[in-house]
C-alpha cells in the first residue's frame, strides 16, 4: 500500500515552473527522504502534498485522498513540523500539548493521558509548566515532533526538522523518527544534513524542479561510485541551473 503517489505533478507560477511533472510513491510506514539544493522545488511540492497549494496539472494522492478535490481530508489525516519552531513560545510545554491535542480533534479525556506519557518520553516532566521559549532549542524540536504526531496521523512530514540542533539530539530525533514509522507512520522529510539522508529507506534528489535520483542511499551510492551521500548530493546538485 502506497501512503503518497504523485503522477507528472507539476506546479507552475506563470512562466516559471516550480515542480516539473514529478512522479513517485511512498509506501505505508516508509522513511522517505526529499532532498534537494535551495530552489530544487521540494517546498512547493510539499506545500501541495500538505493540501496548502492547487498543482497545475498531474495527479497525487495522499493518504489515499485527491490533491485537487480532498485538501481537508487531507489536512485531517497528515501531521507537519516546519522548520522554523512551530510551538507557541508564550505557552507552556503542557499547554502547547493540549492544544495541538485540540486542534487534531482529540477530546480532553484523550489529551491528558497522552500529554503525560508524552512529558514522560521526553523527559520533560519537570518542565511541564515552564514556558516553551524556555528550553533549549533540541527540546523544542523533540517536543515539536511530537506534537505533529499526537493524533497518530498516517503521515508526518517533516521539513528540515533538525536545522541548528546539535549532533547528539539530531540522533536523538532520528530515533523518535524511526519509532513513529516502526508504529505504521509514514515519515516524508527533507533535510540539507547528507547523513540524515542515510538514516531514510528511500530518497528522491530534485533538481530545478524535476527528480533527478530516486532509491535506496546505499544504491544511489552505488550507481554514482560515491562514498558518502555528500558525494552523490555534489554530483547531482552542481548541475543545478536555478537556486533561491
Amino acid at each position: 500500500m502506497y501512503s503518497i503517489t504523485a503522477e507528472k505533478l507539476t506546479k507552475k507560477f506563470g512562466n516559471f515552473t516550480a515542480v516539473d511533472a514529478i512522479t513517485f510513491e511512498v509506501k505505508e510506514g516508509e522513511i522517505f527522504g526529499f532532498l534537494g539544493a535551495n530552489g530544487a522545488g521540494k517546498t512547493t511540492a510539499m506545500r501541495i502534498l500538505c493540501g496548502l497549494s492547487y498543482p497545475t496539472s498531474g495527479k497525487a494522492s495522499v493518504a489515499g485522498f485527491d490533491v485537487y478535490k480532498q485538501q481537508e481530508d487531507i489536512k485531517k489525516n497528515i501531521g507537519y513540523m516546519s522548520q522554523k519552531f512551530s510551538l507557541y513560545e508564550n505557552l507552556t510545554v503542557s499547554e502547547n500539548i493540549e492544544f495541538y491535542g485540540g486542534v487534531y480533534g482529540l477530546r480532553m479525556r484523550e489529551i491528558r493521558p497522552k500529554t503525560k506519557n508524552i512529558l514522560q518520553k521526553l523527559g520533560l516532566d519537570s518542565e511541564a509548566n515552564k514556558l516553551v521559549s524556555s528550553l533549549p532549542l533540541g527540546w523544542k524540536q523533540k517536543l515539536a515532533f511530537s506534537t505533529a504526531i499526537f493524533h497518530e496521523p498516517r503521515i508526518v512530514f517533516l521539513d528540515e526538522p533538525t536545522s541548528g540542533v546539535d549532533p547528539v539530539t539530531r540522533r536523538q530525533f532520528w530515533e523518535m523518527i524511526y519509532e513513529a514509522a516502526s508504529r505504521g507512520i509514514t515519515v516524508f522529510v527533507t533535510t540539507h544534513y547528507m547523513d540524515e539522508a542515510e538514516y531514510c529507506n528511500r530518497i528522491s534528489l530534485m533538481v530545478d524542479g524535476r527528480i533527478d535520483a530516486l532509491d535506496a542511499p546505499k544504491k544511489l551510492k552505488a550507481e554514482h561510485n560515491a562514498q558518502s551521500m555528500d558525494e552523490v548530493f555534489y554530483a547531482l546538485a552542481r548541475k543545478a541551473k536555478r537556486s533561491d
